[in-house]
Formats: C-alpha cells, structure tokens, sequence
C-alpha cells in the first residue's frame, strides 16, 4: 500500500470502479489476511491517476484506520467491488466479545468456519 503526497493510504488497482460514488459514500475495502477477512478501511476517495510508464491506473484513497471485523474465511477478491451489507462481515463489538479473543485463535476458529 502507498501513502498520497499528504500520507493517507492508497490502494492501486488498473479498473475505474463503474459505481465509484458508492464507494465513498460509505463504502470499505476489506483486507483477505491468510484466507480471512480480518479488518475494513473506508474508502474516501477514488482518483484516475496515471503511472510512470503512462498506463492508466485508479487509485483508491483510504481512511488509516483500520475496522477490525468479525473473521469470515475467504479466497481474496476485490472487495471494493460492491460487497452487498448482507455479505459484508460485521465490525467487531456488535458480536459480542470477540475484540478480546487473540488474533491467532479468531484467525484458527475462522479457518475451521467455527465463527
């Protein structure tokens, strides 16, 4: 991930999001960390840049922080591209105690589709 000349955090991707103010009203990028979804960050914006060589790219400009969501065992995939609520992982603090079990053991507990 690289940081924009004024340090907010950027992830490139070479498609222009079709629904890209959905994306910034509201809308997050979920990390897939070792085939799990683990954390969020807010999409704020979505910017047409251009690289070095002159190719097109898109930059999505993201909120530093960093949503720790319930774990849900999943292949990578581009999860800008419009996860429905229904499907999106629930931030954590609204399954019960979750945000107090160690990294490791949700991580375990969500591979085996325990949680």
């Amino acid at each position: 991930m690289a940081r924009s000349p004024v340090g907010m955090p950027r992830h490139f991707t070479r498609q222009f999001p079709k629904r890209a103010d959905e994306l910034t009203e509201g809308g997050s990028l979920y990390w897939v960390i070792g085939g799990v979804v683990l954390v969020r960050q807010r999409v704020l914006e979505v910017r047409a840049e251009t690289e070095t060589d002159g190719s097109k790219l898109t930059a999505l400009v993201l909120d530093p922080a960093l949503v720790p969501v319930e774990a849900v065992p999943r292949r990578a995939f581009q999860g800008w591209r419009y996860l429905r609520p229904e499907d999106a992982p629930r931030d954590l603090g609204h399954t019960g105690n979750d945000e107090q079990m160690p990294e490791a053991m949700r991580r375990e507990l969500a591979a085996l589709g325990l949680i």
